[in-house]
């Protein structure tokens, strides 16, 4: 039974690895090597470290004119994935963004202003 298991584990990792490879490629030709959020350029010496976000998480949509892709770097992938497990978590990093800041510096500058010699 376990072998069983280990070959289908096998088989699907492999088969996400040829997945990825096809659309990663097609990104790669349609969009210039520059990361979709940070603005980092890439060549080919760092071009392993440019990766594709599916917009819409779903790793089997893959149109050909590239709809549901942006390339990101390492960097910017992986904090919009963050984003999504805080959000599911109740975190600070969902959509509804920081939270508001509670100190007004300028509450009293009115009254400052009076005491100044």
């Amino acid at each position: 039974m376990k072998a069983e298991q280990e070959a289908i584990v096998i088989k699907a990792r492999k088969s996400a690895e040829e997945r990825a490879k096809g659309y990663r490629e097609q990104a790669l030709k349609l969009y210039p090597w520059v990361c979709g959020r940070c603005g980092r350029e890439f060549t080919h010496a760092n071009l392993r470290e440019l990766t594709v976000h599916h917009r819409n998480h779903d790793h089997d949509y893959n149109p050909p004119d590239g709809s549901n892709w942006e390339l990101l770097c390492l960097y910017c992938h992986d904090y919009e994935h963050q984003k999504l497990l805080e959000a599911a978590y109740g975190g600070s990093a969902g959509t509804t963004g920081p939270a508001a800041a509670t100190h007004n510096p300028f509450a009293d500058l009115k009254e400052r202003m009076k005491k100044k010699p």
